[in-house]
């Protein structure tokens, strides 16, 4: 109870400071600069002037948190990544020699190309397929929105959903897991799912794709409806039946809206954390570089050299995929 009394003063308090800033501000800048004076020349001056401040006193607040959030923590990951343990001696490249030696690092740039292969595929396929089975029904919103709910739900509240799927009690005992339950309806044995090696990488994917299909689908959605009409029945006047009116008709007309969905995920992917952590917290060969940064920069005696190492390589990884999707999206707008 205290918690959440304390989550709602700081919203409160939050909001309040937010209207109390913007309306202080812009009472300032209208008593600096007034417009309603006699003076006619003054006054359309002083307008001017406060056209041209205004939208930088509501900007401010959001650059200057990016600056300190976002920018400063840029440069100094980029400046701690060739310094020591404790960040204060210049070592060059050694932490990026240490990390191409390193067997844990290169199993986590693995099993990170394998959520790279694997979840933006199945997010963006299901989401497709969903989307097109809904298009024309009249419950089809109502399946939506049970499908884009997972999308309201935390990554860790997901992963605690899904150890629920995965449980496994001890031989003997009553196995509440519903992957178990199934597996001895039909005669087999429970299993350790998280801890297989290999496969528990594809049992924690499930959970990104389980809650991604709901963003892939609402925009592919959103194309699919924008196909022109006239091409469709074009199309089933040619004779085209509904798999070639999908394949050949409506995917080549949406596909700059699912390589941007496709892009989006992956940059999703490339900093995946929360599901990870939650769910195994990198053992059984399921570490990725987001965890194996945490690992480093704040366990075992916290190496700032080797985690912001392994940060720069994520940024590295992540900047060219954006970038290419900023330009794609802002591409398929000027289109329409």
């Amino acid at each position: 109870m205290e918690q959440l009394l304390f989550a709602l003063l700081t919203i409160i308090v939050g909001v309040a400071a937010a209207i109390g800033y913007f309306y202080g501000s812009n009472l300032l800048l209208d008593r600096i600069f007034p417009s309603r004076i006699a003076d006619t020349a003054k006054a359309s001056r002083n307008l001017r002037r406060a056209a041209l401040i205004r939208p930088w006193l509501f900007l401010g607040p959001a650059l200057i948190s990016l600056t300190v959030y976002l920018v400063y923590p840029l440069f100094s990951s980029i400046a701690y990544s060739f310094m020591d343990r404790g960040g204060e001696n210049y070592v060059g490249l050694a932490n990026f020699r240490w990390m191409l030696n390193d067997g844990e690092f290169r199993q986590s740039i693995y099993n990170n190309i394998l959520w790279l292969i694997v979840v933006p595929a199945g997010s963006t396929f299901f989401g497709l397929i969903i989307a097109a089975l809904t298009d024309r029904i009249w419950w089809g919103n109502i399946a939506k929105s049970l499908i884009f709910m997972p999308m309201a739900i935390s990554f860790v509240g997901a992963s605690v959903i899904w150890k629920f799927v995965y449980d496994y009690r001890d031989a003997g005992s009553e196995q509440i897991g519903i992957l178990n339950a199934i597996v001895m309806a039909f005669g087999g044995d429970p299993q350790i799912w998280i801890s297989l090696p290999f496969w528990n990488n594809f049992f924690l994917m499930v959970i990104l794709i389980w809650i991604q299909t709901g963003f892939a689908m609402v925009l592919l959605s959103a194309a699919l409806r924008g196909i022109p009409e006239e091409t469709i029945e074009a199309a089933v006047i040619d004779g085209a039946n509904p798999w070639q009116i999908f394949i050949k008709i409506k995917v080549p007309q949406i596909w700059t809206t699912i390589a941007v969905v496709w892009t989006t995920i992956t940059i999703l992917v490339l900093k995946v954390f929360d599901i990870v952590l939650a769910m195994t917290n990198g053992q059984w060969q399921t570490q990725v570089l987001a965890n194996l940064m945490f690992d480093w920069m704040f366990r075992g005696g916290g190496d700032f050299g080797k985690g912001a190492a392994i940060a720069v390589v994520i940024m590295v990884m992540v900047v060219p995929i954006m970038i290419w999707n900023i330009r794609n999206a802002r591409r398929e707008m000027e289109g329409h």
